[in-house]
């Protein structure tokens, strides 16, 4: 696929932003976005630039095999973390504000990782581009506490460039949908613990291989009660005489108390819709 000569600008741009950097650590999660920024930091600086991968309960199934492969694929250096935000009793409340603990989590560590190789000349970048502002993104606050740097936005990319570079780079997962941590699942206010988070990955991988829905999200209500979303023109497929007693009696083993089909279907950062305009601003502050 060939670049418009807008997009071909863009990622001129973005090249000279990582090519000025010494050294660059990628907060790399195996999601477009970070993968067309540890692409990008590779062709810029080659082996000064190193990926880094979060491992915790929260990362979903096959992510961390994923991370690893494109790594490989891309060619740059690459390691793994084990990050502890479970163990954050405010990361655990699931406030409207949960991600800037577990973002401040991953960039403590990066920074003591920079600390302890002696690397003064580093420069952690992550993977937002410009449509991640008009959300509601407690994690780009801690980015801006430990001046974590977002160069898509720096080089003005929003979301179809970075999946249009990603075409053009050939890399796999140019159209991959958001894949967020599975504790966005979770209703705000009830408890984030490592067995639900477990539940809500059976439970999604479930439905992924037994009815091929790629695009999906269980998310976790009050009282122990699963909604499963699913894109319209699936919920079909959900709803057959033989698919409801499989799925629900699934989710019953699982341990969810009450199952649901969300006839709104798939909605990405539903959950963020139950906030008021006054919590989202009492988030931010606290953040």
């Amino acid at each position: 696929m060939s670049l418009s000569a807008e997009l071909s600008r863009k990622t001129d741009h973005l090249q000279q932003i990582l090519a000025d950097m010494d050294r660059i650590i990628v907060a790399f999660s195996a999601g477009v976005d970070s993968t067309v920024v540890a692409k990008a930091a590779f062709l810029a600086r080659g082996d000064q630039a190193q990926a880094v991968t979060a491992v915790s309960p929260s990362l979903a199934s096959g992510e961390k095999e994923e991370a690893i492969r494109l790594a490989e694929l891309i060619g740059i250096p690459h390691q793994l973390v084990s990050t502890s935000e479970f163990a954050t009793p405010e990361y655990r409340a699931n406030a409207s504000n949960r991600c800037f603990y577990c973002k401040t989590e991953l960039y403590q560590i990066l920074n003591q990782a920079i600390a302890r190789h002696d690397w003064q000349d580093a420069t952690v970048v992550n993977g937002a581009n410009l449509d991640d502002r008009g959300d509601h993104r407690p994690g780009m606050q801690a980015a801006a506490d430990f001046e974590v740097r977002s160069p898509l936005i720096e080089a003005g990319l929003n979301k179809a460039d970075v999946r249009d570079l990603a075409r053009h780079w050939d890399l796999p997962i140019w159209n991959k949908p958001a894949h967020p941590c599975l504790s966005s699942r979770i209703a705000y206010g009830v408890e984030v613990t490592e067995e639900r988070v477990g539940r809500i990955d059976a439970a999604e991988r479930f439905l992924r291989e037994e009815f091929d829905i790629p695009e999906l999200r269980v998310r976790l209500e009050p009282q122990e009660l699963a909604r499963i979303e699913v894109p319209l023109d699936q919920i079909n497929r959900l709803t057959t005489p033989t698919a409801l007693p499989r799925v629900t009696q699934k989710f019953l083993e699982l341990g969810f108390q009450n199952v649901t089909l969300d006839l709104q279907g798939f909605r990405s950062g539903s959950m963020n819709s139950f906030l008021s305009l006054e919590e989202l601003q009492i988030a931010a502050h606290k953040s």
